[in-house]
């Protein structure tokens, strides 16, 4: 038994280093669904078993379909463009200015369209705006990053981590909102203010203000509006309190079909554009983290939680804090599937249930290997021409991540 449970955590641990390091630059999901693999072969996960846990990330699959359509449509029409070369014409010549543009861009994209979008997307489209304006492009990089985190927990649907959490059943809009409207707002103004201080010698200088914007075409325009119809249907079923992912889906789906057909395109050729390979990754990974519940481990840390919820407002804080810190060493989907999975088993408080949201949303923007959005991002840099270093970006998550986490987790205990 021993000897089972020590080769469990074995795997588990190998296949999520591999998702956070991808050695051989393998893709994250090859090490997930290996990991996965592993555990059946050796008999440390009946196959039944093992689909059972795929099965239960239905509703996040569903939804990351509908987002990554969504958004691959979006790109493909030069929307993100459009919108960041707008920033950077709105600037007019100020570096500063447009820092403030593209954070507020993030703010929106990562609100209505997740935080894999603000990564992947919009992250080209503004190092592209940067080198028109002819302004140092790190600020706004990292800009991109670290609101694509911080804004995470607006709508229940800016990140999938939320949905991972909860399980797939979210908690009813006006119920989001009294919760998290304050510590979102907490968040994102802390991580803005410390940001700007950080990059305050970067962002002195001026930027160019000419900058070419071409117009959006009608495709380009059916993509705008499918996301605003999107976001509008997600927020309805959030408020009548309905699963998100087959909706999602649907609108997603819906607004390719409609792009392709004014833009005169295939559907097939836009969806090979997509990174399907996310969806075997969340797959492997609900199949490690049920391979960890079946050995015990997560009933320890359901038993922490639990002896947490007799003082909730200090169990709040310290839950928050540690799963904002375990995110960094073992990736936000990994650990909040863990957390999801040992609050099934106990149902703590709600404070200390949103508590850990704050913490496994905001809590990756300490370093490059938090979440996946900020590998994703960490890759769409790279693929410009930039780099940013574990050690560089942990000097700038520092500094802005630890005292976002203290502003958002007090103004949830304020709430009560």
């Amino acid at each position: 038994m021993m000897l089972a449970t020590g080769a469990t955590w074995g795997i588990c641990a190998a296949a999520t280093a591999g998702v956070i390091a991808r050695p051989f630059r393998l893709p994250e999901a090859i090490w997930a669904v290996l990991g996965a693999g592993l555990l059946i072969v050796f008999g440390l996960m009946p196959f039944p078993a093992a689909l059972g846990a795929v099965a239960k990330g239905l509703d996040v699959y569903l939804f990351l379909i509908g987002m990554m359509v969504l958004s691959e449509a979006a790109r493909e029409q030069g929307l993100f463009d459009w919108i960041a070369s707008t920033a950077a014409i709105n600037a007019r010549g100020s570096s500063a200015r447009l820092f403030v543009l593209v954070y507020a861009t993030g703010i929106v994209t990562t609100t209505f369209l997740s935080n894999d979008a603000t990564a992947v997307v919009l992250t080209p489209a503004v190092y592209a705006a940067a080198k028109k304006a002819k302004a140092e492009p790190l600020p706004l990089l990292f800009a991109c990053a670290l609101i694509a985190n911080a804004a995470s927990f607006v709508l229940p649907i800016s990140n999938p981590a939320n949905l991972v959490l909860y399980g797939g059943k979210m908690p009813p809009l006006g119920t989001w909102f009294g919760a998290f409207a304050l510590p979102s707002v907490a968040a994102i103004a802390v991580t803005f203010a410390l940001l700007r201080w950080v990059e305050r010698e970067r962002l002195a200088g001026a930027c160019n203000s000419d900058v070419a914007r071409d117009p959006l075409s009608p495709a380009g325009k059916a993509a705008l509006t499918g996301i605003v119809a999107t976001a509008g249907l997600l927020i309805v079923m959030s408020a009548l309190d309905q699963p998100l992912g087959l909706p999602t889906c649907l609108a997603g789906l819906a607004t390719m079909l409609g792009v392709c057909a004014l833009a005169k395109h295939s559907p097939l050729a836009l969806a090979r554009s997509v990174s399907w390979s996310v969806l075997p990754l969340v797959a492997g990974l609900f199949v490690l983290v049920e391979a960890l519940d079946r050995t015990g481990v997560i009933r320890h840390i359901a038993g922490a939680l639990q002896a947490a919820a007799a003082n909730p407002a200090q169990g709040a804080a310290v839950s928050g804090t540690v799963l904002a810190f375990a995110s960094n060493l073992m990736n936000n989907l990994p650990a909040g599937l863990v957390a999801s999975t040992a609050v099934a088993q106990v149902h703590p408080p709600r404070l200390i249930v949103d508590a850990l949201l704050i913490g496994v949303d905001l809590g990756p923007n300490l370093s490059v290997t938090g979440s996946l959005a900020t590998i994703l991002w960490l890759q769409a840099i790279r693929r410009e021409g930039e780099d940013v270093g574990f050690w560089r970006f942990l000097k700038v998550g520092a500094a802005t991540m630890v005292p976002a986490l203290a502003a958002a987790l007090g103004a949830r205990l304020l709430i009560g």
